[in-house]
């Protein structure tokens, strides 16, 4: 699964991977249902951080937002 994403990726790449606009992606990777970490100005995510909600049962859409997002459906 996202063979041809590097194993650290930016955010661009994350909206790319899961076919999601990058203020989704921002939004995903702020609200910590994305794992990532921040070095200096740059928004670091690993592969595994992706896989893991990509493959996660628990994720849901908002249907006030229509954005996905993990935990709870609202």
């Amino acid at each position: 699964m996202f063979e041809n994403y590097p194993d650290i990726m930016s955010v661009k790449q994350v909206s790319e991977a899961l076919c999601i606009g990058i203020n989704s992606a921002y939004e995903l990777i702020n609200n910590k249902s994305i794992g990532s970490r921040k070095v200096g100005r740059k928004i670091l995510v690993p592969k595994p951080c992706v896989i893991d909600f990509a493959e996660a049962a628990r994720y849901t859409v908002n249907n006030n937002t229509g954005l996905l997002s993990a935990g709870k459906e609202e």
